[in-house]
């Protein structure tokens, strides 16, 4: 039997408050000044200020209402809906018939509190219906309001209150303006259909080309993800055009995962002309397989390139597919005190242009680490690498195809000296280490068998030295005995201060078929690398990586990047200049060196207003390569922008071009729409 708790006249001095509990099975709370309840009837009535508050949490304030039985019909004046923190909608005259409630005449805002100029936007419409099974919100014949000035009108307009977190319908849609195509208007529509699933399709409307179509697909599963964007258009030019981006990640337990991905695009200057381009050279589709465990670790997988760069006239671009591709490495747990073990190995098939090779190495490596008195430490290690090549009308480093199997056996060892010393101290730890390692290897003169290898060369820096191997890939080999030594020196404090530097250099007992002037490597000593860093945590961090001239300590190569400022007002730097002696493309005439400069900016103008720029410069062509900027107002109950982009780049039917995005978005308790 439903327990009623009936106040037949509840009086109460003004400013005062009492509750009344009407039907346990559907609780409500009603807060008011006056409070009477009519048991002929099941009515209840108040006087003055109410608020009435029902079991899903919905909120409502008036002055002098009428509540049936169940509450499922209210009437009352000064009528405030509300239907989140800062959302309400506001009437004289609401009514209420089960689920569903009507405002006449009514408001509605999201912007409650926002702003002390008053609602930031609000809606004024003839009639509000909110219907509370389907969480919608249906206005007709609405008119938007900007701090109470009139913007637009629209005879209909329909959108979920904010207890919505996914539903189907049109987003807002945002502008773009290029050089090239004309004015752009992309008009998104979302639809829901899981908590878990949901897709995006956009139309964008172009002045001076045809329709762009977009699509966004999202899945979530217990053990996997699926992503996919796509586009397509038909171009004036009676051309289709289109790509597709893929990527879906399988759990297959907890040891296991697989992952497929297809990157795909009709042409190569698709991407760049519609604004998708992100300076990738090429596309990668494929498909991986990761077994992992506490000690080893696999990974099989497969890759199908498209190249997006184009070929000049010095040389051509990487072509080729790689299928399989099995790299896996074991490390056994210590044998002896800290020695170990690690098995390395290594299967690669690259197919194209009908051309094919296929690669297996096996690496056996033990290590051995020892700390000896006064805090030197000794590793050393032996290891023994073998390799088997299979080609098919391949060509070799002399310019002859081959069809065959090769064969090397490469057996090395090294032995590393350092000896870190330590200053400890109340405000700042001190670090010096010295460090050395002599690395013995099989000299030969096949230190690479075929042109189109996996090894892009090598490059001398702070990271090349004291590594397995110097070069960037396998299927160029280390050749001979070289010896890396520097010393390092640190200090920090407990406030996370740090400042770091590193000098060293490598020397090459024997000569290096493979040394180039251009990579800081040398017959005997090389130039001299190095790192410095500092970082005060709070508002700047520089890093800087260089290379001097082994003769006379000038500059060859050097890049830098630092941070200055915050997370809203900042200067982001980046600095890279590398001297060129000789371009190898050019019958080793003197190649023009590589300067370029990269530049971030943020400032936060005020607590809404921002603004941001970008750019990248070629200090060698003098002439920006791109830059972008934009400004910023972001509001508790909407957020606009105002964007552009330009590139100079220029690449087959693709000329650089300028854009224009303009982007304007409503929040409501903190989602975007």
């Amino acid at each position: 039997m439903k327990k009623i708790i009936a106040f037949l006249s509840v009086m109460t001095a003004s400013g005062t408050a009492y509750a009344l509990s009407v039907d346990t099975e559907t609780p409500k709370t009603i807060t008011a000044d006056k409070i009477e309840y009519n048991v002929k009837t099941d009515t209840i009535k108040t006087s003055g200020n109410t608020e009435i508050v029902n079991k899903s949490g919905q909120r409502m304030t008036l002055t002098d209402s009428y509540l049936s039985k169940n509450g499922d019909n209210i009437t009352g004046s000064d009528i405030k809906l509300w239907l989140g923190n800062h959302v309400y909608v506001e009437s004289d005259d609401v009514v209420r018939d089960g689920i569903i409630t009507t405002a006449y005449n009514a408001e509605f805002t999201a912007c409650d509190g926002c702003d002390a100029y008053g609602n930031a936007w609000e809606i004024s419409s003839r009639k509000i219906i909110h219907n509370m099974d389907d969480h919608m919100l249906q206005f007709f014949n609405p008119v938007f309001h900007a701090y109470e000035i009139p913007v637009f009108w629209l005879p209909y307009f329909e959108m979920p209150d904010p207890s919505v977190k996914y539903k189907t319908g049109f987003l807002m849609p945002d502008f773009s303006s290029t050089n090239n195509m004309g004015t752009q208007i992309n008009i998104p529509l979302y639809i829901n259909i899981s908590d878990t699933h949901d897709l995006t399709f956009t139309t964008s409307v172009l002045t001076q080309e045809n329709p762009l179509f977009q699509f966004e697909h999202r899945l979530n599963m217990e053990h996997s993800q699926y992503r996919t964007n796509a586009a397509f258009t038909h171009n004036k030019a009676g051309e289709n055009r289109w790509y597709i981006f893929n990527n879906d990640l399988i759990e297959l337990g907890e040891y296991a995962r697989a992952q497929i991905y297809i990157a795909r695009a009709s042409d190569k200057t698709f991407l760049q002309k519609y604004g998708f381009y992100d300076n990738q050279p090429y596309l990668d589709s494929g498909a991986s397989v990761e077994l992992f465990g506490q000690s080893g670790y696999v990974v099989a997988d497969a890759h199908i390139f498209q190249e997006l760069r184009s070929s000049n006239r010095y040389h051509a671009t990487p072509s080729g597919n790689i299928l399989p591709n099995v790299r896996a490495t074991y490390q056994t747990a210590p044998i002896y005190k800290e020695t170990y073990l690690t098995f390395d190995a290594d299967v690669l098939g690259i197919s194209g242009d009908g051309t094919a090779s296929q690669r297996l190495i096996g690496d056996a490596r033990i290590v051995s680490p020892w700390t000896l008195w006064g805090g030197n430490r000794i590793t050393a290690s032996l290891s023994a690498r073998y390799d088997v090549y299979n080609f098919h009308n391949t060509e070799m480093i002399d310019a002859a195809e081959f069809s065959g199997l090769k064969d090397r056996f490469l057996p090395s060892g090294y032995v590393e000296w350092g000896l870190p010393l330590f200053n400890p101290s109340t405000k700042w730890t001190q670090i010096i280490e010295p460090r050395a390692r002599l690395t013995i290897m099989r000299e030969t003169d096949e230190n690479q068998f075929a042109l189109n290898n996996d090894s892009a060369g090598t490059f001398l820096s702070d990271t090349t030295l004291f590594s397995y191997n110097r070069f960037s890939g396998l299927d160029l080999w280390e050749n001979g005995t070289y010896a890396d030594y520097g010393v390092r020196y640190a200090a920090f404090n407990k406030s996370g201060k740090m400042f770091e530097i590193f000098v060293g250099q490598t020397y090459d007992f024997s000569h290096n078929l493979t040394t180039d002037t251009n990579t800081g490597f040398h017959d005997g000593a090389s130039d001299y690398v190095g790192r410095i860093e500092y970082d005060n945590v709070k508002w700047f961090d520089i890093s800087s990586r260089f290379r001097l001239g082994r003769d006379d300590l000038s500059l060859q190569h050097i890049e830098t990047s630092a941070i200055i400022g915050t997370s809203k007002n900042y200067l982001n730097l980046r600095h890279l200049w590398s001297q060129q002696f000789i371009d190898t493309y050019r019958n080793n005439a003197a190649a023009n060196d590589i300067h370029e400069l990269s530049a971030g900016v943020g400032l936060q103008i005020t607590e809404r207003w921002a603004v941001r720029f970008n750019a990248v410069y070629n200090i060698t062509d003098n002439r920006f390569q791109r830059h972008t900027g934009g400004i910023f107002y972001t509001h508790p109950c909407y957020y606009l922008s105002l964007q552009y982009r330009h590139d100079n780049a220029i690449k087959n039917d693709y000329v650089g071009t300028t854009t224009f995005q303009f982007k304007f978005g409503m929040s409501i308790d903190g989602q975007r729409y």
